[in-house]
């Protein structure tokens, strides 16, 4: 049962790393990285030059805290797209490079990447 585990694990991770080895994120044009838990949903602006993070937001923010944008659901994931696109805009951000990491391009993510896009981001 452990060596299971440990494979789906190493699998993800090399799914995340073939991903990841051909995006780079800068100041002008950050990478955007989503993270998906069992219950919640994590999205960042990442600046791999200088290693900082531009802006983050997720479902398990004070704000969404005991509302319907508190787990990981469509609904929430447009509401963090759209989030995440303002906090964009006051940096000065229009471009972003989409960083999917293990994860398969639907539902959740396509929900969040389609907010984000609606909300004025390029990717």
């Amino acid at each position: 049962m452990r060596s299971i585990i440990l494979k789906n694990q190493l699998i993800r991770k090399k799914r995340a790393w073939r991903i990841r080895k051909r995006l780079h994120g800068t100041a002008s044009r950050p990478r955007l990285s989503v993270i998906k838990s069992n219950k919640h949903i994590q999205v960042q602006l990442i600046d791999d030059d200088s290693h900082t993070t531009v802006g983050a937001i997720s479902t398990y923010k004070k704000e969404f805290r005991n509302t319907e944008f508190g787990r990981k659901t469509k609904v929430a994931a447009r509401k963090l797209g759209e989030c995440i696109a303002e906090i964009a805009k006051e940096k000065n951000i229009r471009e972003v490079i989409f960083d999917r990491g293990p994860f398969n391009y639907h539902g959740i993510l396509s929900e969040l990447a389609n907010a984000a896009r609606a909300g004025g981001l390029k990717f």
